[in-house]
């Protein structure tokens, strides 16, 4: 059976589009189990800082009582926030731009570039402005030269809303008796920005508020910070899943690819038939023409559908490529062999025979390229390689076992025939002698329990001998019955 060189390539093209569909899937793969593993980096990481800080608290700030019960704050402040800035950023994959100076100078940590002051100070009611002011006296150049001043998250919310707020809504809202800030606190964030010397834009809020970094909290502060970065890893974690999913534009892509591939694919065919045929092509007619028109537009539609089933099956069910593809062949095979079937061109028995060749074949072009693409890891190249190969090979042997087979099968109907013919002889004769010697055995019965007694007595010898009972023991004259009785 020689090798149908148009079956071929197009099975060719069948797979090469399903490959490419596993290659798109992982491509996509890949890039979840990259995400993955670069996480996994990232979120070790994250909690290294965190462990970083706590370690350096115990044994530089605690353990040297460093600054004493009203400043020790200030310092577990400094190292919780590099701890906790840099962590933040360590969990998304970014770099750690934060570091703690630590020498009692102008500047306590470093920023990206950007130097940094905290004040962490509760005492006279001012939100750390009044320590701002002192620092500023000894260091006129430091907002000039680009420098912050950092002060606990919640301090820096209220000294924003009151630096915002206009001055008839503090004199309406904030009364001496409330529990939030009063209308003093108000005239005073106003009078030390109009002041001038430092704006609004120079102070920014710290990771952390000013309860959270005392001596007996910064400890619960930083473990609920590591709970922090598990929700942050685990959200990363799932956008990566989310990303890496099929979608409905990667699908119609490759659908309007497979249609468009298959569709050529026919026309090429269609014209090279024509062209084998005899036909140049400048003598092909419009007949001619729209004729490979409609079988061009025939494997569009193929192919679109080919390429939404194969992207489907890959991606919604734990099918492969090559098997997916196959099955969508094998699908539109037993659907033509079922027309045929309708409009009586066959019978019911080739039917399925035809079938059973269609869904072998498939099955064949399904293996062959999963082979081959395993073979040569080369996205594609390796289906197409594996499939015609083994599509040449399935041909060759398939041809080649049919013939063998079928001798072997007229050789074995043979034996077959004859040792028939044989056995039913032998059969035959058995039979014949058995009714022969039944006939017989049924004579000598009846004669042996007959009424008459001469009669039974000589049809008893006759059964004693037919049984093989020796002559000298059968009781066949009076004096060897009186001997056997008597003696």
């Amino acid at each position: 059976m020689p090798v149908d060189a148009a079956k071929l390539t197009k099975s060719n093209q069948e797979q090469a589009a399903a490959a490419w569909v596993n290659h798109l899937n992982q491509l996509r793969l890949g890039s979840l189990l990259d995400a993955f593993g670069q996480q996994d980096a990232n979120f070790q990481n994250a909690l290294a800082s965190i462990d970083k800080a706590i370690k350096t608290i115990d044994l530089e700030v605690i353990t040297r009582n460093r600054g004493g019960v009203k400043g020790m704050h200030g310092f577990i402040a400094e190292v919780a926030e590099v701890g906790v800035s840099n962590a933040r950023r360590l969990i998304l994959g970014e770099r750690a731009v934060s570091q703690l100076v630590n020498d009692n100078g102008p500047v306590d940590l470093i920023r990206g570039g950007v130097e940094i002051q905290q004040k962490f100070v509760a005492a006279g009611g001012r939100f750390g402005l009044g320590a701002i002011a002192d620092h500023l006296q000894k260091y006129p150049d430091f907002v000039k030269d680009g420098g912050k001043y950092q002060i606990p998250s919640d301090q820096f919310d209220i000294i924003e809303r009151l630096h915002d707020m206009p001055p008839e809504e503090a004199g309406r809202l904030l009364t001496r008796s409330s529990d939030g800030p009063s209308f003093k606190d108000w005239q005073r964030v106003q009078a030390f920005f109009e002041e001038g010397s430092v704006g609004v834009e120079s102070l920014e809020p710290s990771k952390l508020a000013y309860g959270e970094v005392q001596r007996g909290t910064y400890a619960s502060t930083l473990e609920a910070e590591k709970d922090s970065l598990r929700e942050t890893d685990q959200s990363v974690r799932d956008d990566a899943y989310g990303e890496s999913l099929p979608t409905l534009q990667e699908g119609v892509k490759v659908t309007a690819a497979a249609a468009a591939i298959e569709g050529g694919t026919v026309f090429v065919l269609a014209v090279v038939a024509k062209r084998r045929g005899g036909k140049k092509l400048k003598d092909f007619t419009s007949a001619d023409w729209l004729e490979i028109s409609g079988d061009t537009g025939f494997g569009v539609i193929k192919g679109g559908v080919r390429g939404s089933s194969i992207y489907a099956l890959t991606n919604f069910t734990a099918t492969p490529a090559a098997v997916a593809s196959s099955i969508v062949t094998a699908a539109f095979g037993i659907a033509e062999q079922a027309n045929k079937l309708r409009r009586g061109e066959i019978g019911e028995l080739e039917f399925i025979e035809n079938a059973e060749l269609v869904a072998l074949d498939a099955a064949v072009s399904a293996l062959s390229s999963f082979v081959g693409q395993a073979l040569i890891p080369v996205p594609v190249l390796g289906a197409v390689i594996g499939n015609a190969v083994g599509t040449v090979m399935y041909k060759a042997v398939s041809s080649s076992l049919s013939q063998r087979e079928a001798e072997l099968i007229a050789a074995y109907l043979e034996e077959q025939r004859v040792l028939d013919e044989q056995l039913a002889a032998e059969y035959q004769e058995l039979i014949d002698r058995l009714d022969e010697n039944l006939f017989d055995y049924l004579g000598l019965l009846e004669r042996a329990f007959s009424p008459d007694v001469e009669l039974a007595l000589g049809g008893s010898v006759e059964l004693a001998l037919q049984l093989g009972v020796a002559a000298e023991d059968v009781l066949d004259s009076e004096d060897k019955a009186f001997s056997y009785f008597l003696d």
